[in-house]
C-alpha cells in the first residue's frame, strides 16, 4: 500500500522541506572542528561540507541548506552533484533515515536494489533492466525509512541516472548533458522510465565478479557482514546516530530479517551483458510474484 502522492509520505515531505537551498554565509567550524577544503563534518543536527573548488554547504535541522559561493564563477553542475550526493545523504541521516549505496528498479509494487563498490555496474544493470518492464526506482543512493516495524520503505530516487558512454550504448538509455566537464559520464533517461512511489524494499543484491553468471541467497552471519558497507553513507549514519555495538547489531539484524539478501555473480564481459542481465530480470519478476504464484 502506497500513498496517492509520494509527497504525502511524512519522510518525503520532510526531505523536500529540509533540502531547501538558500545563499548565505556558512560557519567556519562545526562542533569546534574546522573543516578544510575537500572535507566534511557532521555534528549533532548540523553538517558542513567544503569542496576543493571553494563551495561551502551548511545544513542545520529545520533551517535548510545554506550555500556560500566563493568569489568568481561557480559550476552549477558541481553544486548539483554535491547537493544530491553527500549533502542529501547527511540530511537523511540527521533526520533518522537510512541511505545506502545502491541503484534499484521497481516490480510489482516492490523495490529490488543492487549494491556494490563504485564501478560494480549498478547503474548500467538498472538501465538495462528498465528495457524489460522494470522501471528505475533510484540510482546510486537509496534512502530507506526504517520506522515501520517489519517493513523497510524506500523513498523515491532524487538522483538522475549517470552512465558512461559505453553503458549508454549498451542499455539504450537516452543521453542528455555531460555530468561535469571533468566527469565524462552523461545524465541519461532510462528506456523504461522511473517510479516515484514510496515502495517496500524486497531484496538487496550484491554485485560480484566471477567466471559464470548465477544468483544465490545469503544466509546467517554473512548477511550482517554484507550490510556493513564501507561507503560514505555508512560513515554518515554512524556519525548521525552514534549507535553503540548493541544498537548497531540490532539495526543490522532488523534489516537482515526484513529483506532478502542475495548475490549476483557474473563475468564483466560486455558480450555477455544482455544475457546475464536477462537472468536478473527473470529473478526479479519471479520474486515479485505473490508467494502463492511462486509455488505454482
Amino acid at each position: 500500500m502506497t500513498d496517492a502522492s509520494p509527497l504525502a509520505h511524512p519522510a518525503v515531505a520532510m526531505l523536500a522541506r529540509e533540502t531547501r537551498l538558500h545563499e548565505g554565509v556558512t560557519p567556519r567550524e562545526i562542533g569546534s572542528v574546522t573543516v578544510p577544503p575537500g572535507r566534511h563534518w557532521l555534528h549533532e543536527d548540523s553538517f558542513l561540507l567544503v569542496t576543493e573548488s571553494g563551495l561551502r554547504f551548511f545544513y542545520r535541522r529545520g533551517e535548510g541548506v545554506t550555500i556560500e559561493r566563493p568569489n568568481g564563477p561557480t559550476d552549477p553542475a558541481e553544486e548539483y552533484l554535491w547537493l544530491n550526493g553527500s549533502i542529501y545523504a547527511a540530511i537523511a541521516c540527521i533526520n533518522g533515515l537510512y541511505p545506502i549505496h545502491a541503484s534499484a528498479v521497481a516490480c510489482g509494487g516492490q523495490v529490488f536494489a543492487f549494491t556494490g563498490p563504485s564501478g560494480a555496474g549498478k547503474s548500467t544493470l538498472v538501465a538495462q533492466l528498465t528495457r524489460h518492464e522494470l522501471p528505475m526506482f533510484c540510482d546510486d543512493t537509496l534512502v530507506l525509512d526504517l520506522s515501520q516495524p517489519g517493513q523497510v520503505l524506500c523513498l523515491p530516487g532524487h538522483k538522475r541516472l549517470k552512465l558512461w558512454p559505453d553503458a549508454v550504448e549498451m542499455t539504450g538509455a537516452r543521453p542528455a548533458e555531460q555530468v561535469m566537464a571533468s566527469v565524462p559520464k552523461f545524465y541519461s533517461e532510462p528506456a523504461g522510465g522511473t517510479v516515484v512511489d514510496v515502495l517496500p524494499l524486497t531484496e538487496l543484491c550484491f554485485l560480484e565478479e566471477g567466471d559464470t553468471a548465477w544468483i544465490e541467497p545469503l544466509h546467517g552471519g554473512e548477511k550482517l557482514v554484507r550490510l556493513q558497507d564501507d561507503h560514505y553513507t555508512t560513515d554518515l549514519i554512524m556519525a548521525a546516530s552514534r549507535p553503540d555495538r548493541i544498537a548497531r547489531f540490532a539495526q543490522l539484524a532488523n534489516l537482515a530479517r526484513t529483506i532478502r539478501l542475495t548475490r549476483f555473480v557474473r563475468p564483466r564481459d560486455a558480450s555477455r551483458f544482455a544475457v546475464d542481465a536477462a537472468l536478473v530480470e527473470r529473478h526479479v519478476k519471479a520474486m515479485a510474484r505473490p508467494v502463492s504464484e511462486q509455488a505454482q
